[in-house]
Parts: structure tokens; sequence; C-alpha cells
């Protein structure tokens, strides 16, 4: 969706249409409303999650008025959805006699959808010979936002380049999200500051802001950056969901609870939220309360839901901690018939397994996760770390000692665990060893594991010195 039309969403004059048309079906009194409004507020529900008010928005306007492009637009890109790319070309007919630019486009985006990208590319840059030299500006950034629109961004980025010093805070939106989405989140981020600059109010642009500082794992920057968006709208979904997963990245659980609560009265239907409601839960060890919240994301959720093994995964951790391995296993059970990594679902089992002191169907499943994964050493240190997390100590040491004595010098998993199992048996000399090396080669790993041993803000590269000066001192 381009960003004029998010921009559109947020002005006045957007919600006072938006508000008059929710106000006509709440009372049952039909309203007349001009087919291309209704064809933006069924765009405005599609984005936001609510095909069903979508499709009626786009019914009503197709009877006032059957060949407005809008509408016909949008039935168009529906069929593209469905694969249905004869239905499509159909709509492409239909729009090219009141709109022969908007035609071009969903030609090259129905070109997309076959999985015909280059073929789009050649098409869209034949047809800019047949633009006016004053409009190929606007064409080159419409063609881009097409690409964008498909998660093409390296061809979003082309056709960004060859724009010629446009400068507009539409072109620079453009630019910053396919930045994004070429995983330049540093560019990015610089990109959204100027644009907030311009507008300190748009809460589009503070949302965007606090997504690229989340990729960065700048947490504590993408909160701020989420507050001023709440400071905007206490009520907008996007920034107290970014909120809710920056705190929950932190582990302050609590506080993410409460953002995502927050979320899920706004929007009532996504299992996402209420999924991780369960998740801070079980972390905080409210085990029923979180079973209670996995419940209504598995009510929510459609069949083909991408959160369905998380779900289950969490119900399963839940069941395991009431001590119920059984209920716990039949939600593990209900994962193998879903697309999801059967691998982890395997070592899951097994954890579970273990942690109810049920230790030969433990072995069973770890071995079965080996298997799938032909031995893998990731798969391996994920058994390990289920040892170690079940209190078999010195087990997970010596198979750890094994494994990291056959990696590679570019190996650089499970110096973090090593280091701990050291320091629970009491070897502190190996321990410092392998703190030193678990700083050295994965800074990430060593924050996440070992962070709750050092002062809060404490960098991993300072781990060593610091234990080293604390051993000294004692």
């Amino acid at each position: 969706m381009q960003s004029e039309d998010l921009a559109y969403f947020e002005s006045e004059e957007f919600r006072t249409i938006l508000k008059k048309y929710e106000e006509s079906v709440e009372s049952g009194h039909p309203i007349y409303m001009d087919a291309d409004d209704l064809a933006d507020i069924a765009d405005y529900y599609q984005y936001n999650g609510y095909p069903e008010k979508a499709g009626d928005a786009i019914d009503l306007a197709l009877e006032y008025n059957p060949d407005a492009v809008g509408p016909l637009l949008y039935k168009a890109r529906e069929a593209l959805v469905a694969n249905d790319f004869k239905t499509a070309e159909d709509y492409a007919d239909r729009i090219e006699a009141a709109d022969m630019m908007e035609a071009l486009y969903l030609r090259g985006e129905i070109m997309i959808c076959k999985g015909e990208t280059e073929t789009a590319d050649q098409y869209f840059i034949e047809q800019m010979k047949n633009i006016m030299t004053d409009e190929q500006m606007d064409y080159v950034y419409d063609v881009a936002n097409i690409f964008s629109d498909y998660d093409m961004h390296d061809k979003a980025f082309e056709w960004m380049a060859r724009s010629q010093g446009d400068n507009s805070d539409s072109f620079k939106e453009l630019m910053a999200r396919t930045l994004f989405g070429l995983g330049k989140y540093q560019d990015s981020e610089r990109i959204f500051n100027e644009l907030i600059d311009h507008d300190p109010y748009s809460i589009r642009y503070w949302n965007a802001l606090a997504s690229a500082q989340f990729m960065r794992e700048d947490y504590s920057a993408a909160i701020t950056s989420s507050e001023y968006a709440i400071a905007i709208d206490p009520n907008d979904p996007e920034s107290l969901l970014s909120k809710a997963n920056c705190l929950y990245n932190l582990g302050n659980y609590e506080s993410a609870l409460s953002y995502f609560k927050r979320y899920s009265e706004q929007v009532t239907d996504d299992e996402f939220g209420y999924l991780y409601q369960g998740t801070c839960l079980i972390n905080l060890g409210h085990y029923e309360e979180a079973i209670q919240a996995l419940n209504i994301a598995l009510e929510k959720a459609q069949e083909d839901s991408q959160y369905l093994p998380e779900i289950y995964q969490e119900m399963a951790f839940g069941y395991s901690e009431l001590k119920n391995p059984d209920k716990a296993l039949y939600y593990i059970d209900q994962t193998l018939k879903l697309d999801c990594d059967h691998t982890n679902i395997e070592i899951i089992r097994g954890h579970i397994l273990l942690a109810n002191k049920r230790t030969r169907e433990a072995a069973d499943a770890f071995r079965k996760a080996l298997l799938q994964s032909d031995n893998s050493p990731r798969t391996m240190l994920r058994i390990i770390v289920s040892l170690y997390d079940n209190q078999y100590t010195l087990t997970s040491y010596s198979f750890l000692k094994r494994l990291l004595s056959e990696m590679k010098d570019n190996w650089n998993e499970g110096y973090s665990y090593m280091a701990l199992c050291c320091r629970d048996l009491g070897k502190y000399e190996e321990f410092l060893k392998y703190l030193k090396k678990a700083a050295e080669k994965n800074p990430k790993e060593a924050k996440t594991v070992l962070g709750g041993m050092f002062p809060e803000g404490l960098e991993p590269g300072e781990y060593y010195s610091y234990m080293m000066k604390k051993i000294n001192q004692a």
C-alpha cells in the first residue's frame, strides 16, 4: 500500500468519511457515498485486518457505480490473491477504458503475481517510453511502490535510483521502507528521523522508526519511539504492539503483558496478542492464566494461522509446568499435522518428558530429533540446553565439551552454556576460559545466557575483566 494511502488514512478528511460510513452501518440507515470513497474504506479495513468489513464496503460501492475504478481495482487484487489471473485481466480490461495508467499498473502486478518479475520489470521499462517527461518521476515512484508492496525491495530500489532529485516526503518514506526491506536498518532509521523532523505528529513515521530500531535490537530506543506514537494516539494498535514486543525482548514480561492486553483490546480477533499474553504469563509463572489466554488465541486462530505451532508449544509448556505431561504431549501432537519445524517439536517433546522424569521417552524424542536433523550440531546443542535446564548439569558439561572440541574455529554457539555448566560444577578456571570465549565469539548469546550474572548495562566485552576483578577482590 502506498505511503500516500497510509497518510490519507490518518487524515481528518478520511476519518470523517469513515465515521459517516460506520454510523450508517451501525444504524442500518443506508446513505449514498462516492464509490471511490467506499473503496478507500475497504482498503483501510483490509490493511487493518477486517476483510469482511472491506468486502461489505466494496459490494456497496459496486452497487452505486459498477464501473468505478477504485472498487474494480480492489476486486482485481482479490482475484490476484486467489491466483485467478484471468479474472484480474478481465478487470484490467474494464479499468483501461476509465483509467489507462491504473490498468497499466495492474497488468504489471498480474505479471508479478504470476512469478514473472523480470517480464513485469521490462514491461514497466517499455511503457515508460510512452509517459510524458513531466510525469515520468511520478511513474518511477508508482512502479517502485508496486515492487515494494510485493516485498521486491531490490527492484523497488532499482526503480527509485531512476528518480532525479525527488526530495518529497513520500519519496523519502518509500526509500526508507525499501532500505528497511533490504535490511539496511540504520539507513532506514536515519530517513525516518528526517521525516519526523518534518512531521513530528505522524504515528506512521514513529512506528516505522520503532520498527527499524527494533530490528537493530535497540529496544530502548524503539520503546521511546513507540511511546511518542502512543502519546499521539493511546489506542493505536501498531504502537501498542511495538512497545509490547520491545518490552518482551528485554525480559520485562509484566509490562509487556499489559501492552499485549491493550493491543488485544483494540484488535480483538488477532491471535498474536493472546498468544503473547500467554507467553508472558508462562514466563511470570502464572500457568493457569497463561492457558486461559492461549485458549483464546486458539479460538481466534484460523486453520492456516502461522501462529498455531507456537500456540500449541506454549500450551504444552504451560501444562508441563502444571505437572500434566499427558495434556502437554497432546498439544505437542497437534503440531504434527502443521507445516513447522518438526525437529524442534521433538526437542520440545523431549524437554517436557525430561521435566516430568520420563527419561527413557525423552531420550527417544531426542534421538528422533537428531535423526531428523542428520545429527546437526545445532540440534545437539538445543538438546544439551534442555538437559541443562532440567538440571542434568554434569551430562550437559560432558556433551558440550565433546561438541565444542569437534567444532571448527568459526563455530560460535554454546560457549555461554559451557560457562554456566563450569560455574555450577565449581570448575572456575574453565568457567573463566569459556566466559571469555563466549563474549568474544558470540556477544549476543553471552548477553542472553550470562547477562544475569552482571550489572545491567555491562557489555559482554567487559564480562571477563569484571569477573576477574570480582574474584581478585574476594
